[in-house]
């Protein structure tokens, strides 16, 4: 079986035995904002597609609802989901890790992890049926999210489809945009899944709000977020820093968690998969580049309230006659 999947290309930056911190791209897309409003991620269910994950890490403890493995690793065995590779472990504990007293936490601590293994080997590389298989057992289990740091050249009609299937179950589809990119807004670099249309193409940017000089440009960018320099867990408790929108895709699969959360308690009833994209687009904030890098902006989950108040001071303003 010919392997034309891979991880998205990421960066080791550093490795770590301890962390103690809410790693700064949750901070950035100010996460404890909704944390402190009682919303968490609870009773969403995030299928992560990638290298497997360390399940006994001490910061996923109770994160993780189910697994099943779809690669040759192991000798195929379907619950054997060992993370030779490290990334898998690494979104993971962006998306839900719980642990930020002597650790880390994801950007959606209450959510639940379904760890689905499509990318085998320490070089983390699959199959684009493997990655199909993944997607469709995701969509039977009728998950709210799907995560996907990974991707190929090819655009393949059995991928598409199964992603326009999970898509048609109201569930959303976030994929990490590549790191491909020239540093040039007006070339195109195209990684699949994250070409498709109907998936939630996720671009970097540094801490700083920068545009990463490595990030997919294209008319399918859907939204930036932090993906340079990113701290989470990696496997046998540890930590480490990573960067690549591997990094950034995870950050958006959490946010999406969580404005599940917030949308579904201020509207009184379940939201569609239109509608919830609609409500992440409205908590982003443009930075100044070319939409085929950054879309509609940098994920910003107070960014309705941050309108709210620049909205405020104008009346003020207005009303004295400054």
């Amino acid at each position: 079986m010919e392997k034309l999947v891979h991880l998205i290309p990421y960066k080791v930056d550093n490795q770590l035995f301890e962390a103690q911190q809410i790693p700064e791209g949750v901070d950035l897309i100010q996460a404890p904002s909704l944390w402190n409003k009682g919303f968490k991620g609870k009773d969403t269910v995030i299928a992560v597609i990638d290298t497997g994950c360390d399940t006994s890490h001490p910061d996923l403890e109770g994160r993780i609802l189910a697994v099943r493995n779809f690669t040759d690793d192991d000798n195929g065995d379907p619950d054997k989901i060992t993370d030779y590779n490290g990334h898998g472990t690494h979104v993971a504990g962006t998306i839900a890790a719980i642990n930020a007293e002597s650790g880390v936490i994801g950007v959606s601590p209450e959510a639940k992890l379904l760890i689905l293994k499509a990318l085998a080997g320490e070089e983390g590389s699959g199959s684009y049926e493997w990655v199909t298989s993944a997607i469709e057992y995701a969509t039977s289990q009728k998950v709210d999210i799907i995560s996907m740091s990974l991707g190929g050249p090819i655009d393949v009609p059995e991928l598409h489809e199964a992603i326009k299937n999970a898509v048609k179950n109201q569930i959303l589809v976030v994929c990490a945009a590549g790191n491909e990119g020239d540093g040039k807004h007006s070339t195109e670099e195209f990684s699949y899944p994250a070409g498709y249309n109907e998936v939630i193409s996720v671009g970097a940017v540094s801490l700083q709000r920068k545009s990463s000089y490595f990030t997919n440009s294209n008319n399918e960018v859907d939204v930036v977020a932090p993906g340079e320099k990113i701290i989470s867990t990696i496997p046998g408790g540890r930590y480490a820093v990573f960067s690549g929108t591997s990094m950034s895709a995870p950050h958006v699969a959490g946010a999406l968690s969580l404005v599940k959360n917030l949308s579904e308690s201020e509207f009184e009833r379940k939201l569609t998969e239109p509608e919830l994209y609609a409500q992440l687009v409205k908590r982003t904030i443009p930075l100044g580049y070319a939409k085929s890098l950054e879309g509609n902006g940098l994920v910003y989950l107070t960014a309705p309230e941050l309108l709210a108040d620049y909205l405020k001071q104008i009346n003020i303003e207005e009303s004295i006659g400054v």
